[in-house]
């Protein structure tokens, strides 16, 4: 090569080839809006002048992504940028589709699943300003470097996966982007067919803009909710496994439609828990005080908070009795396999974190799903969210009682997120989707919020309650996290520590209680919960919270106890 670049037949020039895509493609211009679309933009325009946070709470498939691109669209023409939050890195694959064919090379992504070197081009790239302006990605996009932030849209803004837990620092995007756009004079949109409790709060008192948008896209009706008693159902003896046999005839005549089902159970693996049919015997963690969970695909014992595995065993190790093993619940795997033999000829595909480890698994089952390569889908919560397939008309909902049971007083605001959400993938086109809901508690307040999507009751319902024990919107919460590997030892020091509190805060502390799961990896934990007054002095509040800490904390006895503090714990 050199003795021909000498001759000037070759020239040689640098080139930088990057693992980004800035291919140049057609742009389409954004859809036109409808009419209820059209006056929902122009009343977010309107409460940008007065507030610097609006919250769009719209119906599911009410067109409020249309809505998003055409508020970023704007944004862009005044030379700004924008950041679209998403929850998940599932809803990412969708969307990424959807707003390239709007806003082409000026679009980045960015999450978790994507190597350090690819994220550490989109930084770069943002950094030296060569080329995005849109940036689609999960909580951890707010910490990219924006020139001018114009806008950041947070979509469905009530999810979990926007606080971070583990490790530090523990910050709620949503949060973090209210505080980011006002650093940029930019503003925040919050959207949710479903706000969380806290952010609707803010709107009805005036601290944040609301607007609604209760008219579905194409004015599609929202999907028909039946609900499926199952107490009666296996006394009548109407069940196949964990299938109703209403559930079980919808899905056959869906299918022989040729159109789509999606079937959402909110726990993966095969069955939570074995237990020895002579003795009783359950398989524990040995690290963590909690049961181990089968998972029939590795035939093996996994526990899902330290990641302790042991094969299946083959007598119990308690009584030797050999084959003594029965399964008790039921997670997605169990499902796909009960599913498998009651529909032998659909093609069925589950989606949980055992099936989307990577990146490209993700796309593999989501873009299978869309062009219908998939006839039953089976998922977890990632399933539940802002996902749009045309040809879904059935939603089964196999169990709702775990949702409403959790002790938690988030859990009937989480129920009713959860099901009115997935509720949502029904029916999302052309045509009234079909819901069916099983559960033992038919008569649950929640199950008729969820049925008359009934969002406000459900609102008024929660804040009394919350008021009455003191809970948030009405108060911020501390949660202090004490572990330590000596059980007596945890003892001594949650109880001084929350001794020294109650001196300064009185009855504002509660504990130490123990948490659902009193021990992981090999630490015992204890919980001391904090309710604080909204017009508390957070500067104030954090300063006594530290001395009470430094002075527990600092004796000789104590100096090995680990302490997290998590603000607004979810």
């Amino acid at each position: 090569l050199k003795a021909l670049t000498d001759k000037n037949i070759f020239e040689t020039y640098e080139k930088i080839i990057g693992r980004l895509d800035f291919s140049e493609n057609e742009l389409q211009k954004p859809a036109t809006l409808n009419e209820f679309q059209a006056k929902a933009l122009l009343e977010i325009e309107k409460k940008f002048k007065e507030k610097p946070v609006v919250l769009l709470h719209g119906v599911t498939s009410s067109g409020k992504t249309e809505l998003y691109i055409h508020l970023i669209q704007k944004v862009l023409d005044e030379g700004k940028q924008a950041l679209y939050l998403v929850p998940e890195i599932a809803l990412t694959t969708q969307l990424t589709l959807r707003l390239k064919k709007v806003f082409g090379k000026k679009l980045g992504v960015y999450h978790s699943k994507f190597s350090d070197a690819e994220r550490t081009e989109i930084w770069n790239s943002l950094l030296n300003d060569k080329g995005y302006e849109v940036i689609i990605g999960v909580r951890s996009s707010i910490f990219l470097p924006f020139r001018q932030l114009g806008l950041i849209i947070v979509d469905e803004e009530y999810e979990t996966s926007y606080k971070q837990f583990d490790p530090a620092p523990r910050y709620h995007a949503r949060n973090a982007a209210i505080v980011l756009a006002s650093m940029h004079g930019a503003h925040t949109l919050l959207g949710s067919a479903t706000p969380a409790i806290e952010s609707y709060f803010n709107a009805v008192t005036g601290k944040y803009g609301l607007v609604k948008l209760n008219q579905r896209f194409e004015e599609i009706s929202l999907p028909e909710i039946k609900i499926i008693n199952l107490k009666e159902a296996y006394h009548k003896k109407k069940m196949t496994g964990h299938f109703s046999d209403f559930l079980i005839e919808e899905m056959q005549k869906t299918l022989q439609n040729k159109e789509q089902i999606i079937l959402f159970q909110n726990r993966r693996g095969y069955a939570p828990y074995l237990e020895c049919k002579s003795c009783n015997f359950i398989p524990k963690c040995k690290n963590c005080d909690v049961s181990l969970t089968y998972h029939k695909i590795t035939n093996a014992l996994t526990c899902h908070y330290c990641g302790y595995t042991e094969s299946y065993p083959s007598s119990c190790p308690s009584c030797g009795t050999p084959a003594a093993f029965s399964t008790h619940g039921f997670g997605t795997e169990k499902i796909e396999d009960e599913i498998k033999k009651i529909f032998p000829d659909a093609r069925i595909n589950r989606m949980d974190l055992d099936t989307t480890r990577s990146r490209k698994s993700y796309e593999k089952i989501i873009t299978d799903f869309e062009q219908y390569k998939i006839d039953i889908l089976i998922g977890t919560q990632m399933i539940t969210k802002g996902l749009d397939f045309d040809k879904v008309s059935l939603v089964g909902i196999l169990n709702a009682d775990n949702l409403l049971n959790f002790p938690d007083f988030r859990s009937h605001e989480r129920a009713f997120q959860l099901l009115s959400q997935v509720s949502g993938r029904a029916g999302r086109k052309d045509k009234q989707g079909k819901v069916i809901l099983q559960t033992y508690q038919p008569e649950h307040p929640i199950i008729k919020q969820v049925i008359a999507n009934d969002y406000e009751g459900m609102f008024m319902n929660q804040c009394e309650e919350r008021k009455l024990f003191r809970y948030p919107p009405y108060t911020r919460l501390i949660l202090l996290i004490v572990r330590h590997h000596d059980k007596q030892i945890l003892l001594e020091a949650s109880q001084q520590l929350t001794d020294s509190l109650r001196n300064v805060f009185g009855r504002r502390v509660q504990g130490p209680s123990d948490p659902l799961i009193p021990k992981i990896q090999n630490y015992y934990i204890k919980h001391i919960l904090l309710k604080i007054e909204i017009e508390a002095s957070p500067e104030k509040t954090k300063k006594i919270v530290r001395d009470c800490i430094n002075s527990c904390l600092s004796q000789p006895s104590f100096k090995s106890v680990h302490l997290q503090i998590d603000v607004d714990p979810l």
